[in-house]
């Protein structure tokens, strides 16, 4: 176990660095609401999702796999499934025939708009395109 790893039977709020021997100006903590944000939001392909459909509404799998250059089939699904299952994403299958699978954000979804806003004004400011090694 890293030396920076808390273990106890409560429910943690933070994980504490403050038993670690060599920390420089007191405690540190990393928050794990922000911890569970970024287990989810940071896997490469979801905020872009996010973003599409917050700025778009609804859409079909065939209309998401479009909108994000790059991402594969399987990769759609995955990061589609993990939305859903994070209460982020609603999953609708429209009746057919042809049978045609929509996808729309969740109040919780929706309520991501600022943050994401945000952080593409963030980017614009202090991001620059460069600093990318062969990302998209």
């Amino acid at each position: 176990m890293a030396e920076h790893e808390v273990v106890t039977d409560a429910v943690p709020t933070a994980v504490d660095a403050c038993t670690a021997p060599a920390v420089r100006g007191g405690c540190r903590t990393v928050d794990l609401a922000l911890n569970r944000v970024f287990i989810l939001l940071g896997k490469r392909w979801t905020g872009m999702l996010l973003g599409v459909l917050n700025n778009g509404g609804p859409a079909y799998f065939s209309e998401l796999r479009r909108a994000v250059p790059g991402i594969s089939e399987r990769m759609l699904s995955d990061r589609l499934t993990e939305l859903t299952e994070a209460g982020l994403v609603v999953r609708e299958v429209d009746p057919g025939p042809p049978l045609r699978v929509s996808y729309r954000l969740t109040e919780g979804g929706v309520a991501l708009k600022p943050a994401l806003t945000e952080l593409a004004v963030w980017a614009d400011r202090y991001l620059p395109e460069s600093a990318l090694k062969g990302g998209c």
